[in-house]
């Protein structure tokens, strides 16, 4: 029902949101991308983009393709890889943000090493900060992190915004300085939710760091103070801090994908897992524990 060559450039317009960017992308006419797109939104009967002369948005249908689509190629890739004998193999050295260790990552990684026994995975989590400075060194080959804003790297698998959040019984006191859970330099929401207070002209002290989510969650559900984090990723424990509190808004953050910029031998696994990331987007955006 829906063509492979369709679901990649729809893929590709989602995550640059912009025809020519994703016609450079893959090689083709920016004609070709909007006959592809038009061709799939009369598959579906559904408008999945909403555009005009100054912007591309993804309408409700379009956010509901995503999923679709990337497990759709998924699939796709899975069955070609299978019934041609191409094996995936190597090592791959995947690195993964903090802000993923209470997901379903894990799921997915799972199912990658099941459908590729024979690449040898090696995980490193840290701060999204730290991974691009190890990728960048030839130290990574593949990773799944934040990007700042402005920074056109990487594929994108999910928009989010940041929101602060704390025990439900913390009061903020207006008249001190807020108390604020960080990761330590160079964390990405740490410089964030800074850069945000600073512009408002707030008062600020840091009551706890810690390079683990972990951490700065028991830090969090102790009362200690207020923390920035990825909307749809609140841990269990922790709300939303109230908008009279008063604290800024922190802007919305890309979740991405970024691959190293030297060839080795991991390409292909690294190809593999970057797909079934891609096509398990969806699952990361919910905590390990929403479905137990």
């Amino acid at each position: 029902m829906y063509d492979p060559s369709q679901l990649r450039t729809f893929l590709a317009v989602a995550r640059t949101l912009n025809f020519t960017q994703a016609a450079r992308r893959l090689g083709l006419r920016q004609s070709t991308v909007s006959q592809h797109v038009r061709r799939l939104e009369d598959a579906t009967g559904r408008q999945l983009f909403a555009r005009d002369t100054h912007s591309v948005e993804l309408t409700e249908d379009g956010e509901a393709m995503l999923g679709f689509a990337r497990r759709i190629l998924e699939v796709h890739e899975q069955a070609s890889a299978f019934f041609t004998g191409a094996r995936v193999r190597g090592r791959l050295r995947f690195g993964a943000s903090e802000d993923f260790v209470l997901t379903r990552l894990p799921e997915i990684l799972e199912g990658f090493r099941l459908d590729h026994p024979e690449v040898d995975l090696e995980l490193t989590v840290e701060l999204s900060g730290t991974l691009y400075e190890r990728l960048a060194a030839g130290k990574l080959d593949l990773v799944l992190a934040k990007r700042r804003p402005g920074d056109m790297r990487g594929e994108l698998v999910w928009h989010d915004g940041l929101v602060w959040i704390g025990a439900e019984r913390l009061r903020l006191d207006p008249d001190r300085p807020v108390p604020l859970i960080v990761y330590p330099p160079p964390g990405i929401t740490r410089a964030l939710a800074l850069e945000a207070l600073e512009r408002q002209g707030r008062e600020w002290r840091v009551v706890c760091t810690s390079g683990s989510l972990n951490g700065l969650i028991a830090a969090a559900r102790a009362g200690l103070g207020v923390m920035a984090h990825s909307r749809r990723l609140i841990p269990p424990g922790l709300v939303r801090v109230p908008e009279r509190s008063g604290l800024p808004e922190l802007g919305r953050v890309d979740f991405v994908l970024v691959h190293g910029s030297r060839r080795t031998s991991a390409q292909g696994a690294a190809d593999a897992l970057a797909t079934a990331i891609q096509a398990g987007g969806h699952r990361l955006q919910r905590r390990q524990r929403e479905d137990d």
